[in-house]
């Protein structure tokens, strides 16, 4: 008997149901038809043996650099207070008991040196000229110095703080014969070793405002020089602070010229004879 049927199913023509389609058991054998072949799962992905590593993002790279900039900043701006405060404090240290304000208490000496500055400032007095002035008179009115050095700056035939300080010393009755004029004085280190190898000065009394005097101890002790100080007058205007400020600058800069650069006075020359 030729049943339609099964010729279609011999003859292979027959379509797979919609439930295989359609994605039904693998593997399954249609009644009659042939064996539809089972779906292969795609293999695991391989784990490698050593993770790879995480690149930091650009974020975090500048942060990390800023972090360590900022640390260096700091340590610099620490090292830079510690020499500061140093080098102010090597000042006082060196002339603790060798700085006085009182004429009696000073020791006699041969010679006493006066730091030279301009005796006006923007067409008027300059106090710090004429307190300097005022405290050599005392000095050697007290009888405590035989002799007096007045040492500045002698840049111009217009500026002249040596012959200003003699005219005015001779003014208040110091014999200009006990007057020695240092015209080379361009700087406290400067004045102060061209005492002793110019003027062969070996124990010196300084005539200035205090905080000259400490620095111009130190430089003295420095190069061999047994000094001593006599503070003028001060000032504490406006115009005082800011002395006081470049004068923080000014120990930071003898601190290195003693310990470091081995500074020496710009002009040195022939040695110069003092009053006997």
């Amino acid at each position: 008997m030729d049943r339609p049927f099964f010729r279609s199913a011999l003859s292979g023509n027959r379509q797979p149901s919609a439930r295989v389609r359609a994605g039904g058991p693998a593997g399954r054998k249609l009644r009659g038809g042939p064996q539809v072949p089972a779906a292969v799962a795609p293999p695991p992905a391989r784990t490698p043996n050593h993770p790879q590593p995480v690149k930091a993002s650009t974020g975090m790279f500048w942060r990390r650099w800023l972090k360590r900039l900022v640390l260096a900043l700091l340590a610099v701006a620490l090292l830079l207070v510690a020499v500061v405060a140093y080098a102010n404090i090597t000042a006082v240290w060196a002339s603790r008991g060798r700085i006085f304000s009182e004429v009696s208490e000073l020791p006699h000496t041969k010679v006493g040196l006066v730091f030279g500055t301009t005796d006006r400032v923007n067409g008027r007095e300059n106090l710090y000229f004429r307190y300097r002035i005022d405290a050599a008179v005392k000095v050697w009115k007290a009888g405590r110095i035989d002799t007096l050095i007045v040492s500045g700056d002698n840049r111009s035939r217009y500026y002249n703080e040596p012959e200003k300080m003699r005219q005015a010393l001779v003014s208040r009755g110091i014999p200009a014969e006990r007057i020695v004029c240092d015209y080379a004085g361009l700087r406290t280190l400067d004045s102060v070793v061209r005492a002793k190898e110019i003027f062969g000065a070996d124990t010196v009394l300084f005539i200035s405002q205090r905080f000259q005097n400490e620095r111009a101890i130190y430089l003295a002790k420095a190069h061999g020089i047994n000094a001593y100080g006599f503070s003028a007058r001060d000032i504490h205007t406006q115009a005082g602070l800011k002395t006081k400020l470049r004068e923080v600058g000014a120990r930071v800069k003898m601190w290195l010229d003693v310990n470091f650069l081995n500074t020496r006075p710009r002009h040195l020359g022939e040695r110069e004879q003092l009053p006997e």
